[in-house]
């Protein structure tokens, strides 16, 4: 599997869990055309390789994702193509699409300001973790614009529609702690552990069982499309399916024999 093949993001690969790093540090990580193609080309990489089983998604410097890149911003207005601003808000459906469908948990590492659509990306992961200097930023509206980047379909869905008018409204940076507050970050650590803290929760995740991470993720997001009975039907089957691995057979006998299990994957 090939590390070092992209220009606008760093991809690494540390046992089971595989990092991708949005690489404009001098830009504050925003998005252009190439950054968001490469971006889904390593989700892609990731989510198809049978040896990880977590992935993450930080930044380079001191953002994580500072939205759409100005200078693209201002080439739309001055040459009035819309072309290049079509293709970053539309790379959103192939990346989300990446991240829900991928079968390992997606963690976002908000290492700092995270804006626009690059707030966005971030609650598109499955999870996030975010120094206590983090911020997200609904900002579009001090723009003139709408949300995009999924906002629209994210933030009332982890805060209730008053909450994310009040967020898309104001067009503030929020702090960390009152993310947390408001359940759009799972944790908040000191900015000099966030990589550490990321990487341990990573690992966490990667030593569980894969074949059940996969379902467990798949089920939460079904269920918000489904009803308890289908829901129940939809357990029963994923159970006898879990029951039939090795990974389930190590689980219980590690369990009778008081030792950590080691998952297979099998």
């Amino acid at each position: 599997m090939a590390e070092g093949a992209f220009s606008t993001v760093a991809v690494a690969i540390d046992g089971h869990v595989g990092t991708i790093t949005l690489n404009r540090p001098d830009q504050l990580n925003a998005f252009t055309v190439e950054m968001v193609d490469e971006c889904a080309d390593a989700l892609a990489m990731l989510s198809g390789s049978a040896v990880i089983r977590c992935i993450v998604i930080t930044g380079a410097g001191r953002a994580f994702c500072a939205g759409a890149d100005v200078g693209t911003l201002k080439a739309i207005l001055a040459a009035q193509d819309e072309r290049a601003g079509r293709r970053i808000v539309d790379g959103a459906r192939r990346i989300h699409a990446l991240i829900r469908g991928a079968p390992q948990p997606v963690i976002a590492s908000l290492n700092g300001v995270a804006a626009g659509g690059g707030a966005n990306l971030a609650l598109g992961c499955d999870l996030r973790i975010a120094a206590d200097t983090a911020k997200i930023g609904q900002v579009f509206a001090k723009l003139g614009l709408v949300p995009d980047w999924g906002g629209t379909f994210f933030l009332p869905r982890l805060v209730g529609a008053a909450r994310a008018l009040e967020l898309f409204l104001g067009a503030d940076l929020v702090a960390a702690a009152r993310l947390e507050e408001l359940g759009l970050v799972n944790r908040v650590v000191p900015a000099h552990a966030l990589a550490d803290a990321t990487m341990a929760w990573a690992r966490q995740i990667a030593a569980a069982p894969p074949a059940a991470v996969r379902r467990i993720k798949a089920a939460v997001y079904q269920s918000e499309r489904a009803s308890l009975e289908q829901m129940l039907d939809w357990e029963l089957e994923a159970q006898i399916a879990c029951f039939r691995t090795d990974d389930f057979r190590e689980g219980l006998a590690a369990f009778f024999e008081k030792r950590e299990p080691n998952f297979t994957g099998s």
